[in-house]
């Protein structure tokens, strides 16, 4: 079977918008009636796109909530199974991502024609991911992995591979990891750190969001 390259597999509105601000924020929900305000509050601090995971039972309804934003790409984070890419699909998640390589979830995925950025920590399944013909991956837990040594090191082997590093990045860091050549995009928490969410501080997110999004702006050339 041949396989179907990167660029054919996701469309470009998906991998346009995420690589324009360069961060997915990482979204856990208990409630699913603040994923209205959330949206609302990314999409004020200058980001398109998110990630909203299926870590709890809200997932579904925030994802089906914030998709009605029309500012905003929404995707579906932590699949495991097949089940929940149908349930993402069907809530309006534009992309799908997850923390390592399944090839049910990704043939899933596929079969529905949704974009689908697996999760790799090794040599062997970044070979997996591009045998299923990808070529966009998430690194995770990326500090835990070894961080920006391991993605230039995997890199070096893998070069039509970009990576979206989560897992560890912060403010503090961001702007390196976005200097690799590699890497793709970041995923990230502490603009949507659930204390934030539960306290409704939407303001807050807001400011954090765009002091992100300016910090992974490229620095202007001298």
């Amino acid at each position: 079977m041949t396989n179907v390259h990167a660029s054919e597999q996701q469309p470009l509105d998906v991998t346009a918008a995420i690589a324009a601000g360069r961060m997915l924020p990482v979204v856990v929900l208990e409630d699913a009636s603040a994923a209205a305000p959330l949206a609302d509050a990314l999409v004020a601090g200058g980001l398109r796109s998110v990630e909203v995971t299926f870590r709890t039972a809200a997932a579904a309804d925030a994802i089906r909530a914030m998709s009605t934003n029309p500012d905003l790409l929404v995707g579906a984070g932590t699949v495991l199974s097949p089940a929940q890419v149908d349930q993402a699909a069907e809530a309006g998640a534009k992309f799908v991502l997850s923390p390592g390589f399944s090839p049910n979830v990704v043939k899933r995925c596929q079969e529905l024609g949704l974009p689908i950025f697996p999760g790799v920590a090794t040599a062997t399944e970044i070979q997996m991911a591009l045998d299923a013909g990808l070529e966009i991956v998430k690194f995770f837990p990326a500090e835990q992995l070894g961080g920006i040594p391991m993605i230039k090191a995997l890199a070096a082997p893998f070069r039509s591979v970009r990576f979206i590093p989560t897992g560890g990045v912060n403010t503090g860091n961001l702007a390196d990891y976005l200097a690799v050549p590699s890497v793709f995009a970041v995923g990230g928490t502490w603009m949507v750190a659930p204390d934030l969410l539960r306290a409704g501080k939407w303001d807050e997110v807001t400011a954090l969001t765009a002091a992100a999004v300016a910090a992974a702006r490229p620095a202007p050339e001298a």
